[in-house]
């Protein structure tokens, strides 16, 4: 006669409530844990947005911020790692019988292999439990994996509390293998079967990683009116030299500013003169020996013994007109796709006659070049291809 089992039906029905209300803590628990880890990972993630987001904007007290965080979630999970469980009693486990429905060994690089098992449960009577089906992993030694086969008894371990944490007791007393052998037991259905209520371990990664990815997000979001200016105005105020070496007391002197900003080309009709202008109070002197202008750099440089009919005054330049020349250079000397424009300005050779601008243009095809005079004249032209002629 086969052994399932099952109580009376009065008893089955408690049972099928005890149950329940189990399954519904052991839910609350994991939802409880959720949120504790959802919190935990979205902070870690805002702490290490703010470490990155102050060592970029130097602001240190959002450094110092995310720091401390880092620092105090450090603490935390050390200290929860070291608490002792408490004064709490152990889980409370049963020994009872069970019939290996079915079993799938995967391969292992040890003695022990992961086994997957199918069993049908069978608790004692005075457990007040039906059978119930259920599914999970243990590591089985090669020695011991033929003595469990599909139909065969076996003696496992379980929780009332939560029915799914089954394990095969692979050295059972003897009076259990003396059982083992001799009992039957028939097969739960199908709708018994007891999953845990709580998300698995891939579920947890993928909500770790979401969480933390959030509060990253969100605190960059926070800065994101610093970390992506795009404005004119804070494209001026972003700029800064980028190579600079300024002694107006010495012989020579060098200075240069980059302009940053999607929309802070020097090209931007007035950008040129102000750059100029302030790169003239850097320096002390509008009086240079020479100007560079390129998309977004304008480099001065000068020689304080040089006399001014060998110099250029920075407040005398027609910068306004200087955007047409790059775009005459860039459409009509032979260079269908410009890559890079520069524009040099110079004393003139010849005594007397104002400064010369030269602009060129560089592309696939090679180097373009057209000369002006200090009122923006076009005076030369020098296709690509054509060979340059003297200064």
């Amino acid at each position: 006669m086969g052994t399932t089992g099952q109580g009376p039906v009065g008893q089955q029905g408690t049972t099928e409530v005890n149950r329940q209300a189990v399954q519904g803590r052991s839910a609350l628990r994991g939802l409880l844990a959720g949120l504790r880890l959802t919190v935990t990972s979205g902070a870690a993630g805002a702490a290490v947005a703010a470490v990155v987001v102050g060592v970029i904007l130097e602001r240190v007290p959002v450094l110092l911020s995310g720091g401390g965080v880092l620092l105090l979630l450090v603490l935390i999970g050390v200290v929860a790692g070291r608490r002792s469980p408490g004064p709490g009693e152990p889980p409370v486990t049963r020994t009872a019988l069970a019939r290996i429905e079915d079993l799938r060994a995967t391969s292992g690089e040890t003695a022990d292999v992961p086994v997957t098992f199918r069993l049908t449960v069978a608790p004692e009577p005075e457990d007040g439990r039906p059978a119930y089906r259920v599914k999970f992993s243990q590591h089985i030694n090669l020695v011991d994996l033929p003595v469990y086969r599909p139909r065969s008894i076996a003696v496992v371990e379980y929780r009332p509390d939560e029915p799914w944490d089954v394990r095969i007791v692979t050295r059972p007393a003897p009076e259990w293998s003396r059982r083992a052998e001799e009992a039957e037991i028939d097969s739960a259905p199908e709708s018994t079967l007891v999953v845990n209520p709580g998300p698995s371990e891939g579920s947890w990664c993928v909500l770790v990683l979401v969480t933390f990815l959030a509060g990253a997000a969100l605190l960059v979001l926070l800065f994101r009116g610093e970390l992506f200016t795009s404005d004119d105005d804070t494209g001026h105020a972003s700029k800064q030299p980028s190579a600079t070496s300024s002694a107006s007391s010495s012989r020579t002197f060098t200075s240069s500013t980059t302009v940053s900003g999607p929309s802070s080309s020097l090209l931007v009709l007035g950008r040129m003169r102000e750059t100029a202008t302030e790169l003239g109070a850097r320096v002390g002197t509008s009086e240079v020996t020479a100007i560079i202008i390129e998309e977004r750099r304008m480099e001065i440089r000068g020689d304080s013994t040089r006399p001014p009919g060998e110099t250029v005054h920075l407040q005398t330049l027609p910068y306004e007109l200087f955007p047409a020349l790059v775009h005459e250079a860039r459409t009509t000397l032979g260079v269908r796709d410009p890559r890079s424009w520069r524009i040099d300005v110079t004393p003139h050779a010849g005594t007397g006659v104002g400064p010369r601008v030269r602009v060129t243009v560089t592309g696939e095809e090679g180097t373009a070049r057209l000369d002006a005079d200090a009122t923006a004249r076009i005076l030369e032209r020098r296709p690509v291809g054509e060979t340059a002629k003297g200064r």
